[in-house]
């Protein structure tokens, strides 16, 4: 569907052997995947800064200090964005969706998304192995379960047979190896996707920074990382972002401008009233 696009990754396969191996398992899961395209969001150029681990934490630090936003309101519009991202790829009225959910803010964006994505009318399965520690994610879970969402503390039988899984298990501040249960999700993930006996696979929809993958490195081979179909990027693409080569979108359609020209963030135009903007996979940011 988008093969062209990917095609602009072909010169650069000289990169180590595992690059060029999730470069093209990208490339023929970007031609195999064929769910239509709605028109509210279309591709867009922009020369978008890729900020490391260290600049996105500082710039949480200020949107939560001076800028006078709280945790839990990032956190709704950072769902409301993942959620309108997915529902951007496909016209179907329904879709089977299960939402992986770790146990910081990723998983609380998950949870949030997770419940937009019902009230779109998808049939939604939240997992959340482990409830984060803060009151906010315990209320996240009560707004699920009061609207009939299954929450689960392990992955359905259904999980192969779904058309879109949510990757919200870990964010841009995760590090270090990762650990059960998440090491066995992950695992699974990979299953599905390597699969042969599998004619129609989910696509995994990856938010802020795919599970398993090195902040700033992006995919380092050593059997924890899963490919994504999808990346949704929030505030601003981390540095992970520059080796991804499927379907991009940014969310957070809330940064102040002072944010914007400290980190000279040069983001794009979000259309219309959308919370999301999806982003071509050409040019990138210094």
């Amino acid at each position: 569907m988008r093969a062209t696009l990917c095609l602009w990754s072909l010169p650069f396969l000289t990169t180590r052997a595992f690059h060029i191996t999730s470069r093209l398992t990208g490339l023929l899961r970007h031609i195999s995947y064929t769910a239509p395209l709605s028109s509210p969001r279309t591709s867009t150029m922009a020369d978008v800064r890729y900020l490391g681990q260290s600049e996105s934490a500082a710039l949480d630090d200020e949107l939560m200090g001076p800028c006078g936003f709280c945790l839990e309101q990032l956190m709704e519009l950072a769902g409301l964005s993942v959620a309108q991202a997915v529902q951007d790829l496909s016209q179907q009225s329904s879709m089977q969706i299960v939402v992986l959910c770790g146990p910081g803010n990723n998983g609380g964006d998950g949870l949030v998304a997770a419940r937009h994505l019902f009230h779109f009318g998808h049939d939604v399965t939240v997992v959340y192995p482990k409830v984060g520690k803060k009151e906010w994610y315990s209320s996240l879970v009560t707004q699920l379960k009061e609207s009939n969402i299954p929450v689960e503390e392990s992955l359905p039988s259904s999980l192969a047979s779904a058309d879109v899984i949510i990757d919200a298990l870990f964010g841009f501040s995760f590090s270090g190896a990762v650990r059960p249960p998440y090491d066995a999700i992950l695992g699974e993930l990979r299953r599905i996707q390597t699969s042969s006996g599998q004619p129609k696979k989910p696509t995994i929809v990856a938010v802020d920074a795919p599970s398993g993958w090195d902040v700033e490195k992006g995919p380092q081979g050593n059997g924890d990382a899963v490919i994504p179909d999808v990346l949704v990027s929030l505030t601003a693409p981390k540095k992970c972002a520059e080796h991804f080569y499927g379907r991009h979108y940014l969310g957070g359609r809330f940064v102040p401008s002072s944010i914007q020209r400290k980190y000279r963030l040069e983001l794009p135009a979000y259309p219309g009233a959308s919370q999301c903007v999806e982003l071509s996979t050409g040019k990138k940011g210094a």
